[in-house]
């Protein structure tokens, strides 16, 4: 049989990317351009500059792409693409960027749910993965807790109700001086801190055990500071980031087991920017071992924002016959599950 060959394009936020998937789970080319630098001197990302560098950097990323999987645009079957949620603007560069070149060649265009492209970076390294499974999704906008039913097919369980845990650690990391992207460096500084140093509050949902909330444990870590500064104390900043992060990796990983128990899931999965944290991937594989569950999660750089992603994602697609038309458009608040 011929080999199937997508093309996937991701631009949702400040990661312009490109890569070649052949047959759903190989990658042939993975090229990422980051913009977190540009963004450093803001402290966050600005949509219009974001916008702006994905004009700038994504014909070139596309073509190192082909020629790193030793590829022409003949040799593609489909064009896949982020089309939301993500930065309207930023979504826009690579849907416009997708359609042009799926009209120029008359190839299938199929637009991805970021989100499910997430879940999607498990199978890259994961050949025996295949669903039904249980996966945390944990990003900077989104926490969800969902049963994988079948490729592209979503039950949700549970969700955020408020910040997402990604906001949160970008929100605590800014309060305690570590600047952006916050949550790598949370990461890096909790290492040298004693996570017990703190009891920082952990929520409950009463109607929904599944759902999240993390503005509390983020209000708990500000009302902290501020006490201190009051008193006119010194704080220990990595004990701080120590004791966050044990309480938003707790609450995670209690609310993942308790959904596999209720649910009858042996296969669980994370995904999603957070899903890089070695604090959480290290308390799940745990979790998961005390239990007997199979545990699977990407390498870190197909947690962050990159393309192969999003090409095994619109590979299920592709084969399930998803066709989208030249209408195509962003959908930055893009539900998961929705189409």
């Amino acid at each position: 049989m011929k080999d199937t060959l997508i093309l996937g394009i991701e631009s949702s936020c400040d990661e312009t990317a490109a890569s070649v998937i052949k047959n759903g789970r190989t990658v042939l080319s993975n090229v990422i351009s980051s913009q977190i630098e540009i963004h450093k001197l803001y402290g966050g990302v600005v949509p219009e500059i974001a916008s702006r560098n994905h004009i700038e950097r994504i014909n070139q990323v596309i073509q190192e792409a082909l020629d790193e999987a030793g590829v022409t645009l003949d040799d593609l079957d489909a064009i896949g693409v982020t089309y939301g949620p993500g930065l309207v603007g930023a979504l826009l560069v690579g849907v416009a960027e997708a359609k042009a070149i799926a009209y120029a060649k008359n190839l299938p265009l199929v637009g991805v749910h970021h989100i499910e492209g997430h879940v999607s970076a498990n199978y890259i390294e994961h050949p025996d993965l295949e669903p039904p499974f249980l996966c945390a999704i944990v990003s900077g906008g989104h926490t969800h807790l969902v049963i994988v039913k079948d490729y592209g097919q979503f039950e949700i369980l549970g969700r955020t109700r408020d910040d997402a845990a990604g906001e949160a650690f970008d929100k605590v990391a800014r309060a305690i001086g570590l600047g952006y992207p916050g949550g790598p460096k949370i990461d890096k500084l909790a290492k040298e801190g004693n996570p017990e140093a703190i009891e920082f509050p952990r929520a409950k949902i009463g109607e929904n055990p599944y759902d999240f909330s993390f503005s509390g444990v983020k209000s708990a870590v500000l009302n902290y500071l501020n006490g201190a500064k009051m008193k006119g104390e010194e704080v220990n900043r990595a004990d701080i980031a120590a004791s966050f992060q044990k309480a938003v990796v707790d609450v995670l990983v209690e609310h993942t087991m308790q959904a596999a128990a209720d649910h009858g899931m042996e296969k669980i999965a994370i995904a999603g920017g957070v899903a890089s944290n070695g604090a959480l991937r290290a308390a799940m594989e745990k979790a998961c071992a005390d239990h007997g569950y199979k545990f699977y999660r990407p390498s870190p750089i197909f947690c962050t924002d990159n393309a192969a992603m999003i090409g095994v994602a619109a590979y299920y697609e592709y084969i399930r016959g998803t066709r989208h038309s030249w209408d195509l458009n962003a959908v930055p608040n893009l539900k998961l599950g929705e189409r």
